[in-house]
């Protein structure tokens, strides 16, 4: 006999209280896999070796890829200089933006990613917070700082990980 005629002779189908499971709070949204992989930019080598990386699990994954360039905001010290430094660092989104789109068109025909390109103006921790938040980023991949007084204040990659919101990837 099958286990459906078994349970209908018995009349043990839905005479049973079931527990229901705990569901997690607050980090899986119902998916298999990534959907959304945040990758920081800011030009130097680790944070292209990053995103670089991040470029790969969103292929592999079929995830949507995000690369942010977060605008450094100005100190008190450079405030005089301030339309000079907004410009420049407009004018590094626009050159990390077109790098983005000429290493696409070298590999276009090899693998396609779904990509966006984002910037803003802040502290680099806070706009990837945001952005994470905002995007619903399953992952967040960084590189590793090269400025060494990030050693002793800690790194952006360092408070994101102890934020505790998303998976963090910092690569070297």
């Amino acid at each position: 006999m099958s286990n459906e005629s078994d349970a209908a002779d018995t009349g043990a189908v839905g005479d049973e209280d079931h527990e229901v499971a705990a569901v997690p709070a607050g980090f899986e949204l119902g998916t298999d896999g990534p959907k959304v992989i945040l990758a920081g930019l800011d030009g130097s080598d680790s944070s292209w070796r990053a995103t670089a990386y991040a470029a790969g699990l969103a292929r592999r994954q079929g995830a949507a890829l995000a690369v942010a360039y977060i605008q450094p905001i100005l100190g008190a010290a450079t405030a005089l200089a301030g339309a000079a430094v907004e410009e420049t660092t407009q004018e590094i989104a626009d050159e990390l933006l077109a790098a983005l789109r000429e290493a696409e068109q070298r590999v276009r025909e090899v693998w396609k990613v779904d990509w966006r390109f984002l910037t803003m103006r802040g502290d680099p921790y806070t706009g990837l917070a945001k952005l994470a938040d905002e995007l619903r980023a399953d992952a967040v991949v960084v590189g590793v700082s090269e400025q060494a007084g990030h050693k002793v204040i800690g790194s952006v990659a360092v408070r994101l990980v102890k934020a505790g919101r998303w998976p963090v990837t910092v690569v070297p």
